[in-house]
């Protein structure tokens, strides 16, 4: 890659290993090398979960991780800064980066052990739906903290099919449950970096006046730890007006997240024994904005 003028001389390096002693001591043997050859800085980074001794760890956990310390790493330095060396490990890992620096634009070199070069991947047609992920960004967000499969019901008012790319399904105990693919993954950490950036052009106008939090769920009294959600609520977006109550179940727990809803832009709350739904009012006009609603309020939640 330097011969070929890919990366400069004595640019920095993160070498992401597995979750294994020969990963840890080839990153290490590598590490002190070209520390020594003068790069800097250079780091080596476990992938929790890589490791080929437990399939099920390895899918679940490891590529996850992969997806996501990649994301990170170009996210902490910058897209332009970046290039990834796709070489070493299984095919998978190298699918992963791969898909990570197309939908990133960054770009992914690699060397077959039967190649006398490196060589750069050339573009390829990856299209991935900004508009999908700012609607569904609350199940995403809850997908992606989670290690353990989640019950698929959770999500079955506002599932949409185009996310089944991005989700693996699996029966526990007769009941059908979620995880988030190393696809997913990709999908969601590229998509949440971009909105970060995009979120001044895209998000609502800020609210000239707000208002206090309401009930107007009956039967509901006034509970102070869903009161303070809404004050924080109405505090942290500027384009958020005020919010109401308008469902109320004491024995159903339920992920907390924003979504679209039959209410328009709503608060899924529980505190794992019972669950609100509120209605957030906000100056949003248009469909994209109200989308963007929903992404912002989701990646506050998730911070």
């Amino acid at each position: 890659m330097l011969d070929r003028q890919f990366i400069p001389d004595a640019c920095g390096l993160t070498f992401l290993h597995s979750d294994t002693a020969d990963g840890k001591n080839t990153a290490s043997v590598l590490r002190d090398y070209f520390v020594g050859r003068g790069f800097a800085p250079v780091t080596a980074v476990v992938v929790p979960g890589l490791r080929d001794d437990n399939p099920r760890l390895f899918r679940t956990e490891g590529l996850r991780n992969l997806a996501r310390l990649i994301c990170r790493t170009i996210h902490d330095y910058g897209p332009e800064q970046c290039a990834i060396n796709a070489t070493g490990g299984y095919k998978a890992q190298i699918a992963i980066a791969v898909l990570i620096g197309q939908a990133l634009s960054v770009p992914v070199y690699y060397m077959h052990e039967r190649f006398a070069e490196v060589i750069d991947f050339p573009p390829m047609p990856v299209a991935m739906d900004f508009t999908l992920w700012m609607t569904t960004s609350g199940i995403l967000w809850r997908l992606s903290r989670d290690t353990q499969p989640q019950p698929a019901a959770d999500f079955s008012e506002e599932w949409d099919e185009r996310l089944e790319p991005l989700v693996n399904r699996e029966m526990i105990d007769g009941a059908e449950y979620l995880e988030l693919s190393p696809v997913g993954q990709i999908f969601h950490e590229t998509f949440t970096e971009r909105f970060r950036r995009m979120a001044p052009e895209l998000l609502p106008p800020k609210a000239t006046r707000k208002k206090p939090p309401r009930w107007e769920t009956g039967g509901l009294r006034a509970h102070p730890e869903i009161l303070a959600f809404m004050e924080r609520l109405t505090a942290a977006a500027d384009f958020v007006e005020s919010c109401a109550t308008v469902y109320f179940n004491p024995d159903l727990p339920n992920p907390t997240r924003f979504r679209l809803g039959s209410h328009g832009i709503e608060a899924v709350f529980s505190a794992g024994t019972w669950t609100v739904r509120i209605r957030v009012d906000t100056t949003a006009e248009g469909d994209i904005q109200r989308r963007a609603a929903v992404a912002w309020l989701n990646d506050w939640l998730n911070r």
